[in-house]
Parts: structure tokens; sequence; C-alpha cells
């Protein structure tokens, strides 16, 4: 049992990371662009936008719709970020246990 839960406690902990980068970039990609610092009329930052716009909007929609508007200030990265750290401690946690 130890042989498969282990490696399993690192791909969930992993793609979880890598799920909070994808959030982290695509909030200073937004920032970027919005302070035109960034010009969206390059394909690779284009791409960029796009992809973590896909990754990230189906799970911060739902953040959004909860919390109210705070005068232009969205904070629903920070909510899921917190949220999959909580998530991933308590996956890690579980799967330890079964160990």
């Amino acid at each position: 049992m130890d042989v498969v839960v282990a490696p399993l406690i690192a791909l969930v902990s992993t793609a979880v990371e890598l799920y909070i980068w994808v959030v982290i970039i695509g909030v200073a990609a937004s920032w970027l662009v919005h302070f035109r610092v960034i010009n969206t009329s390059n394909r690779f930052v284009y791409y960029v936008l796009e992809f973590t716009y896909r990754a990230t909007e189906p799970a911060l929609r739902p953040i959004r719709r909860i919390i109210p508007d705070l005068g232009g200030i969205d904070i629903s990265p920070v909510v899921l970020i917190l949220a999959l750290y909580f998530a991933k401690d308590v996956l890690v946690r579980l799967l330890a246990k079964l160990v």
C-alpha cells in the first residue's frame, strides 16, 4: 500500500502547487496588461493570458459570486490559493493515514 500512496501524495501536492503558480501568473499578467507594461497584441502574451484565463476562471467564478465587490479589488485569487493550500493539506493527511 505504501508503494502506491507515497507517489500519489507527491502527485497531488505537485499538481496543486502547479495550479497555484498558474493562478499567480494569471494575476501578475493581468496586472501587467492593466498597467500597460506588456501588450496583448504579442502572440506569446496573448496565449499565456488565454491559457491562464481558461485554467483559472472555472475555479474563480464561483468565488467571485460569493465574495462581495470591494471597489475594484479582486481577492478571489487569494481565496482560491488559500483554499487550495487547505485542500492539499487535507488530502495529504488523508492519504498519509492510509499508509
